[in-house]
């Protein structure tokens, strides 16, 4: 039985509603679950970025297995070195952190006692209270708390990335066993997994790149942990519009106080950030991916809120990283493909190539070839 043109438009609505409904459990769910969810989401990422060193050993000659097990190795490596080198360098910014509190608040007494002698009316004393060393440093113990428990959600990370590696090697042949007609949805999900790993590829690529010419202009420029802010630029650089600003904020301040600094040298360092950040982020990074994979502005922005709010800081970092990952795998399916567009950034583009799969559209433009 059949649903007459009268019948249709009154289940529009319907449909919708329940979409939406649906839409806020989901939300809900991932809400309550945000602390399960985030170390999976994380090892995800990680293993689709593995999977290409394994791919490039894979077709050098070794074995799927062996493969895996040389790029955890040498990753584990890097990682444990990096980490080493990371601590030792926290550890001695904690121990001169007190200094640089009071030297900040020493500053901020002189500030305001500047704008007071300008005429303006303020109580440097209530707003002094407002910046307390004590209360500073009483938050201290709290950071430190913080990254204890990062370092052993770092550990759970490891494991499932471990895990989610040895998995996929017999992957496909679950799925095609699972499957009575698995060849549409194998196509569909290695169009997904090759789009995905390319923006991941290159999302990092661009970010460690960044936080080398982070290190690099910290050194030219002489501020102390050169590494501890280069880390940060790295991490901070997916977060979208508001993330390089962010990790600028600390090695300016630092700057502004050390005894070798000043106002001359700390403008040095933030021109350093923005031509870093401008460069490689509104020329190389679009060039690399291509306008298909991009994210309109105010997306990229309502993304940052919307995944802020479901999974907290996390989400924040891994915003346009979950945006995007949704978009991909919308626009590998021909019935969702118009809601990818919607999220793009609306570059001009013929009606018959926005059509057609990312990966094809990507492997024509002139702009997006790949690294």
């Amino acid at each position: 039985m059949s649903l007459s043109d009268d019948d249709a438009p009154s289940i529009i609505p319907l449909n919708l509603t329940l979409a939406l409904a649906a839409l806020v459990v989901i939300v809900s769910g991932m809400k309550a679950g945000s602390s399960l969810l985030v170390p999976l989401l994380l090892a995800v990422f990680i293993a689709v970025v593995c999977t290409a060193p394994i791919q490039w050993l894979n077709r050098l000659g070794l074995s799927l297995r062996l493969a895996v097990w040389l790029t955890l190795v040498v990753i584990g490596g890097l990682l444990s070195l990096l980490g080493l080198l990371l601590v030792n360098s926290f550890g001695t910014f904690v121990e001169a952190l007190p200094g640089i509190e009071e030297k900040l608040y020493d500053y901020y007494l002189g500030m305001l006692d500047g704008l007071a002698r300008m005429g303006l009316a303020i109580d440097t004393d209530r707003l002094a209270e407002l910046l307390d060393v004590e209360q500073l440093g009483s938050a201290v113990p709290g950071l430190l708390g913080e990254l204890g428990n990062l370092l052993m959600q770092s550990v759970v990370v490891g494991l499932l990335v471990v895990f989610m590696l040895f998995e996929t090697l017999n992957f496909r042949d679950k799925i095609s066993r699972a499957l009575r007609n698995p060849a549409p949805s194998l196509e569909r999900f290695n169009e997904f997994s090759l789009t995905l790993k390319r923006y991941l590829a290159v999302k990092t690529l661009i970010s460690l790149v960044t936080g080398a010419l982070v290190w690099v202009a910290c050194l030219l420029v002489g501020v102390d942990f050169p590494l501890l802010w280069a880390v940060l630029a790295f991490a901070l650089n997916y977060i979208p519009n508001i993330g390089s600003a962010i990790a600028a904020i600390p090695p300016v301040l630092l700057l502004l106080v050390s005894p070798g600094g000043g106002l001359v040298d700390a403008l040095l360092l933030s021109g350093a950030y923005l031509g870093i950040n401008f460069v490689l982020g509104n020329i190389v990074e679009p060039r690399w991916m291509g306008r298909a994979l991009g994210l309109s502005t105010f997306i990229a922005f309502l993304s940052l809120v919307v995944w802020g709010w479901v999974f907290g800081a996390a989400g924040m970092l891994l915003s346009v990283v979950l945006t995007m990952t949704l978009k991909i795998a919308l626009d590998s399916h021909p019935q969702t493909r118009w809601i990818a567009h919607l999220l793009g950034p609306g570059y001009d583009q013929p009606l018959e190539e926005a059509d057609r799969p990312l990966s094809e559209r990507d492997g024509d433009e002139g702009d997006g070839a790949g690294p």
